[in-house]
């Protein structure tokens, strides 16, 4: 007699084989052993079905067609290159040589937030929000492209533009309800004409014993302070703004304070009345659009002009400015620092540097607080 083949030809023979060994397992074995057994079964297909697949095939995509901005009916359109593209950076140049800073901007800047204790608190350039943070003030943050990537709790106006399309507006700072700005930190286009729109403008919304803080104001090297952007770390040439401060503006302390990574400049004395820099902007300009490269000053690069974060911060002139000062009764005047805080011995290493200007400090501390 033929012996019956054991394969079955087609999926129902499988099945049907399938139910027999079932049947006759469950009867022999019990119900419970059975569905271990298959369930075992199962799994050992599925792995030796895994082994034995032929490899995929890798999926080809078709090339990205580059964006298109449709500038206007009739008129040629301009290719944007996809946004996924990488910016082909280059290797910055050797940092100059300077003392290590001992704290970062955002260190500064929170001990300020702690010294002054802002009612109101303007930044120009978000980014991720971490400067943010610190503050517990009311507070108005401007940037056209934000990532907030930080949890914030406080009184917040996120304006998503650019400063200069911020500050076009019929009432800015609307949202401060009438109380000038006490603190504001400016870390927008890292370009001098922009960082000099944007303190032109800040400072005409600023209360007179407010602070100012701009960012990225000493380089450490002149490629990286190029004003088209080559390398991955980039300050730009917002430098300039140290000097247009100190020759326009003689009334202001304008003190260059060393920060890692890249510098920092608290201003003081301001004053929202003034159309000095405004009348001189174009002067101003002139001088700030100089081609690449950049002669970065070696008092910049190396950091001689400026003075540590922790020497600014122990000088007892902080209860001139912020909220202490704006609260006082306006028919008040405040006595001299040099008797209301008694000077401390100068901490730095180096001598004391001219550019805080300390006897404009008095000369601000004797003003009627408005």
């Amino acid at each position: 007699m033929r012996r019956a083949r054991c394969t079955p030809s087609n999926p129902t023979e499988l099945t049907t084989l399938r139910t027999t060994v079932g049947s006759a397992l469950r009867s022999t074995l019990g119900k419970e052993r059975t569905r271990a057994i298959r369930k075992r079964e199962r799994r050992f297909r599925r792995k030796l079905a895994r082994k034995i697949a032929p490899p995929k095939a890798a999926k080809v995509l078709p090339p990205e067609e580059p964006q298109v901005e449709i500038l206007a009916p009739g008129l040629q359109v301009a290719e944007i290159p996809p946004e996924s593209a990488a910016p082909p950076w280059q290797p910055s140049d050797p940092s100059a040589v300077f003392v290590s800073p001992r704290m970062s901007r955002h260190q500064l800047l929170g001990e300020l937030h702690q010294l002054l204790a802002p009612r109101t608190y303007l930044e120009i350039g978000v980014n991720d929000g971490a400067s943010l943070t610190l503050s517990g003030s009311t507070l108005i943050a401007i940037d056209p492209k934000f990532a907030i990537s930080h949890p914030l709790s406080c009184d917040l106006a996120l304006v998503q533009a650019t400063s200069d399309e911020f500050f076009a507006g019929d009432d800015p700072c609307a949202h401060f309800e009438g109380v000038p700005i006490d603190l504001a930190f400016i870390d927008g286009m890292h370009l001098s004409e922009f960082a000099l729109r944007d303190f032109m403008n800040t400072e005409r919304y600023m209360s007179p014993a407010g602070v100012v803080v701009l960012d990225d104001m000493l380089p450490r090297n002149s490629l990286e302070a190029s004003r088209d952007r080559l390398t991955l770390d980039w300050t730009g040439d917002v430098y300039k703004m140290v000097a247009a401060l100190q020759d326009t503006r003689p009334d202001l302390v304008v003190i260059p304070v060393n920060t890692a990574p890249t510098g920092t400049l608290v201003v003081l004395g301001l004053d929202p009345a003034s159309k000095t820099l405004s009348g001189s902007y174009e002067e101003l300009l002139s001088g700030f659009l100089s081609a690449d490269p950049q002669s970065v000053p070696a008092g910049l690069l190396q950091r001689t002009v400026a003075v540590s974060a922790e020497d600014l911060l122990n000088v007892p002139l902080w209860a001139c400015f912020g909220r202490s000062t704006v609260q006082r009764r306006s028919h008040e005047r405040l006595s001299p620092l040099s008797t209301r805080c008694p000077a401390k011995p100068w901490s730095g290493r180096r001598a004391r540097p001219a550019c805080v200007g300390f006897d404009v400090i008095i000369r601000f501390a004797e003003k009627e607080p408005s």
